[in-house]
């Protein structure tokens, strides 16, 4: 959503979180070569560094911060994954345009503790440019690993990294999650309750660290890569006295850059803006602003109201140099709209059920079950329509789409997240292609999708 127009359990504990120290947040790069992407990870529990503080999260390859993994398209994916975990754990692709079934996205696959899996795709060449991210999706589990630390970006290069005045920016990734810790630096599990509102944690960190320091020349420009990957907490993006750009949102480049002062960024978003250094020497804050995705319904009353989440400080654009000032371009690469379809518009009812339960159409999640079919090469308009009092991020496998204006205009921004408020309805359109199999979709505020607010989509 744009606004454009708007520890220590004992001292040995204590020890073993000094001496990762190596390990503070650092986002190796796995780039691919000779048009393959070949890399291995290791999902185990693991004593990190994130900000000042020892805590005891999930990780990739022992990191606070998740290795990086950069691709184009066309590339050949192989990667390996070793559970050390003592639990089942497995990894969905987010937002990849890939076939969601054998070694590919199939998320209805898990890897046992100890085993290990291959994952082996071919990215398409026609696949656009942008901030893709992997995580786990084992379906009761998925919101409790994420929320441990369990994600990791994943980027294909495109042509607007080949702009110029875009490729001549600084980049700089920004991965945002929050994690609940005890004062040992251990994850707190959340009750029942948090877990219906969708748990939040008291320590939000910017691609492992407290609020980073980022560094802007004056005439100059930055870029910033943002990710979602918290398990529920919403962030509402401003930078003090500063208009951003929007250059891309989940699914790839927009036709044109955006100017806007703020932006929504749900569960599982992402967002890609430049920001140019136009003001005098200092800091200025890249914030967070308070959001209310309960507003006021009857989750907020029975949470007593805290559904709400505080301004906070994400990171800090600090002034450094002198730069020429250039302009952006007036035009980006994002595609034309999609062709209104010929299928009549398929309503997909958000509720909540008896016993704690989400659902999709009255029924909560069942793999054995198929919810919904849809033909490879057809279109259609989706109407997610919120009936409870709380907003759900729905989010879609496989395919991307496009949102339905109120006038019925298509906005030509592709996505695959997008925030249905509270009460409200919200029209999507999609084309479907390419790949046959069952998928997903459903609430990325995680622990609504582990509580049952999934659907199955068969795609023949």
């Amino acid at each position: 959503m744009r606004t454009r127009r708007n520890f220590i359990r004992s001292s040995a504990a204590f020890t073993a979180g000094l001496l990762s120290l190596q390990r503070r947040a650092r986002a190796d790069e796995l780039t691919s070569g000779n048009g393959l992407l070949d890399a291995s990870l290791e999902a185990a529990e693991s004593w990190v560094v994130v900000g000042e503080r020892s805590a005891k999260l999930y990780t990739y390859n022992g990191q606070a911060q998740a290795p990086r993994l950069i691709a184009n398209a066309g590339d050949t994916v192989r990667l390996r994954l070793t559970n050390l975990l003592g639990e089942n754990t497995n990894l969905h692709y987010h937002g990849l345009h890939i076939p969601p079934s054998g070694s590919a996205d199939d998320v209805f696959v898990s890897v046992e503790p100890g085993e290990s899996r291959t994952y082996e795709f071919q990215i398409p060449t026609a696949h656009p440019g942008g901030l893709f991210w992997y995580h786990p999706h084992v379906h009761g589990n998925t919101a409790r690993q994420v929320a441990r630390g369990l994600a990791g970006l994943f980027v294909i290069r495109g042509e607007l990294d080949s702009i110029p005045e875009i490729a001549a920016m600084p980049e700089h990734f920004l991965v945002l999650q929050d994690f609940r810790l005890d004062a040992s630096g251990y994850i707190s599990e959340p009750g029942m309750m948090e877990r219906i509102q969708g748990r939040e944690g008291q320590f939000v960190t910017v691609s492992g660290e407290i609020d980073p320091a980022i560094e802007i020349a004056a005439g100059g420009w930055v870029r910033l890569r943002l990710l979602n990957a918290s398990a529920s907490r919403y962030y509402r993006i401003s930078i003090e006295q500063h208009t951003m750009w929007q250059l891309a949102s989940d699914g790839g480049a927009l036709p044109s850059p955006e100017p806007v002062t703020e932006f929504l960024l749900v569960p599982g978003g992402r967002a890609d803006v430049a920001v140019q250094g136009e003001r005098g020497a200092g800091a200025y804050r890249i914030l967070s602003l308070a959001y209310d995705r309960h507003n006021g319904g009857m989750m907020g009353g029975m949470m007593g109201g805290g559904s709400a989440s505080a301004q906070l400080t994400l990171a800090t654009l600090s002034y450094a140099g002198q730069a020429t000032q250039v302009a952006l371009p007036d035009q980006l690469v994002g595609a034309g709209a999609l062709p209104s379809p010929a299928l009549p518009i398929r309503q997909i009812t958000l509720g909540q059920g008896m016993r704690m339960a989400f659902t999709i159409n009255g029924r909560s999640f069942d793999h054995g079950r198929i919810d919904f079919r849809a033909a490879i090469g057809t279109v259609q308009d989706w109407e997610f329509v919120n009936t409870t009092g709380m907003d759900h991020p729905m989010h879609v496998h496989t395919n991307p789409f496009q949102v339905v204006s109120a006038s019925g205009d298509v906005v030509r921004a592709w996505r695959d997240t997008v925030n249905v408020p509270a009460n409200s309805r919200v029209r999507v359109r999609t084309r479907f292609s390419d790949f046959t199999g069952l998928t997903v979709l459903h609430c990325h505020i995680l622990d609504h999708e582990d509580l049952g607010m999934m659907a199955t989509l068969q795609l023949d």
